[in-house]
């Protein structure tokens, strides 16, 4: 017995060798983690300038993984940063949808086509108008449906969807920002249909007046349509994933809605008068919009603190400011104190409505902006409204490109402009073609709000495959969720190359020459929904 045991351990002793013998030399690489799946749309959109490439689980036998904690110390280059939107007017079916009878289908095809336009043209935002008067293009439990999207007040769309998460989710997967566009306190717009029962006209009948021209107004002095609007507001910064909450130039109506006769307000002036208060009725008017501006401003910080609040009231605040200026008075037509709202810091962005040409004098946009920019005491975003569809000159293309051209001028810190609205886009390929091929002719970041605080990003991790006439790219984060840009490195000689990626992209096969030069450093940067960037990642390549 004793005799097959030793010949049992002599056998196992030489089997264990020959098994050491066969693994000598063998090096177990880092493990290339999966790669994520990109999007539909990045596999089939186009001008798209380098290919999405997946990567494989294990190189193959001829490709060499670089160490993963092989980094170097690089100078990067600085990141392009603009503001560059569109408005997306919704009311009278402006923009979108075209009619109000379309299918979901048709729907969803034309919001398709305009996020592509801007995407290939590279603009980083879009202001969406989803409350165009008292009414909602999503899903609202505090007003009705849209007549501008389905034809009736208060029917939702068949087959349901949800236009503005729709907008919202494809906006950001093209890595475009989405602000929602409101309009406070118009209730009813004259091609808005029949006022009928789901109309707030007859669900707040008690605090909206009629106007002379049709249209229906809340008063903006009454509490509770201040209570209301914040509550809209509030719901739609809750449950969507949006990125700026936006109003334009409406507040007390222009005076010709009236028919030049004042806003009727008595009720609420008289209730103000007999509680004791002493300011003029302009005054009055001034300070409930006063009000109601700071409120929207602190309630939209205390539910998303990242939520960009921006307005874009017309662009003269009264007559003279600054000298020579002729025009309407927001101040005393509208009863909008755009310039204190500036001047406070109530706001995270501006856009005044600079729709005139940059001569003559009267109403210069040069000359309104620098005075805009004299008042920005806080050093908020002052990104210019411009008339893209309608600037009254011969050569409307050459006059919006100088505009931007000029705005980069005057505001180099901050730069940026809305462009009213894509109609000017899609009905002009002149201008299209000038600005993709002139100012936006590369993709840029929006700026830095540097007064929103933020968590800070994490440093993402980079893995690089040497392959025979490409290095494979692979990027990772720990917070994919807190990412919404990439930027990616390279590196020939001594010359940087940028380029700036949506979140959905992880991956890249970066040729090893270009124009004589070889590749030898790759780094990449995460971005988050604010601009900020990460700590970078770099690595060479031999």
């Amino acid at each position: 017995m004793k005799r097959y045991v030793l010949i049992f351990s002599v056998l196992l002793l030489v089997f264990v060798h020959i098994s050491c013998r066969s693994r000598k030399g063998t090096t177990l690489s880092h493990p290339v983690p999966k790669a994520t799946v990109s999007t539909p749309y990045l596999d089939t959109v186009k001008n798209i300038q380098e290919p999405v490439v997946r990567s494989r689980m294990t190189p193959s036998a001829n490709e060499k993984v670089i160490p993963i904690d092989e980094t170097i110390s690089v100078q990067l280059p600085p990141i392009p940063r603009e503001f560059r939107a569109a408005w997306i007017a919704t009311v009278a079916n402006i923009n979108w949808p075209s009619r109000n009878n379309l299918s979901v289908e048709q729907q969803k095809k034309e919001a398709i086509y305009l996020l592509d336009l801007l995407k290939e043209n590279n603009f980083n935002a879009i202001i969406f108008q989803a409350r165009p008067s008292a009414d909602a293009l999503y899903r609202s439990s505090y007003e009705p449906w849209s007549y501008f999207l389905t034809g009736e007040i208060g029917r939702q769309p068949q087959p349901y969807y949800d236009p503005l998460e729709f907008w919202v989710e494809e906006a950001h997967k093209r890595g475009l920002e989405l602000h929602v566009w409101l309009n406070p306190y118009r209730a009813h717009h004259t091609n808005g249909g029949a006022v009928t029962s789901e109309s707030m006209v007859r669900k707040a009948s008690d605090y909206i007046v009629r106007l002379k021209n049709g249209m229906y107004w809340f008063d903006p002095s009454d509490p509770r349509t201040q209570d209301h609007a914040a509550a809209v507001v509030n719901d739609i910064v809750t449950r969507y994933d949006i990125d700026g909450v936006h109003f334009d130039d409406y507040f007390y109506p222009y005076a010709s809605y009236n028919g030049g006769a004042d806003f009727p307000d008595y009720k609420t002036w008289s209730a103000y008068q007999r509680s004791g208060g002493t300011l003029t009725r302009a005054d009055w008017r001034r300070e409930n919009v006063n009000k109601f501006i700071q409120r929207i401003y602190n309630e939209i910080k205390i539910e998303k603190n990242f939520v960009k609040f921006g307005l874009s009231p017309f662009g003269i605040w009264k007559p003279g400011y600054p000298a020579g200026i002729t025009g309407s008075s927001q101040y005393d037509e509208l009863y909008a104190d755009a310039k204190l709202w500036l001047n406070k810091g109530w706001i995270d962005y501006f856009t005044p409505q600079l729709y005139w040409p940059i001569q003559p004098a009267r109403q210069s946009f040069t000359a309104l902006l620098k005075w805009w920019e004299s008042e920005n005491t806080h050093h908020r975003h002052l990104w210019p409204g411009l008339n893209t569809v309608g600037i009254n000159v011969a050569d409307k293309s050459s006059e919006i490109i100088n505009q931007v051209l000029l705005t980069r001028g005057i505001l180099p810190n901050s730069t940026g402009a809305v462009h009213w609205s894509i109609a000017g886009l899609t009905q002009n390929p002149d201008l299209l073609r000038k600005l993709k091929n002139g100012p936006y002719a590369s993709k840029a970041l929006v700026p830095k709000t540097p007064w929103l605080k933020a968590n800070i990003l994490l440093q993402p991790s980079l893995l690089l495959t040497d392959q025979q006439h490409y290095t494979f790219a692979k990027w990772l984060h720990k917070q994919p969720d807190q990412v919404f840009h990439w930027v990616l490195y390279t590196r020939y000689d001594q010359e940087w190359h940028m380029e700036i990626l949506d979140s959905a992209v992880s991956s890249r096969e970066i040729v090893k020459d270009r124009n004589g030069k070889k590749l030898n450093a790759v780094a990449v940067q995460a971005v988050d929904r604010l601009g900020n960037e990460s700590e970078y990642i770099a690595k060479p390549v031999k």
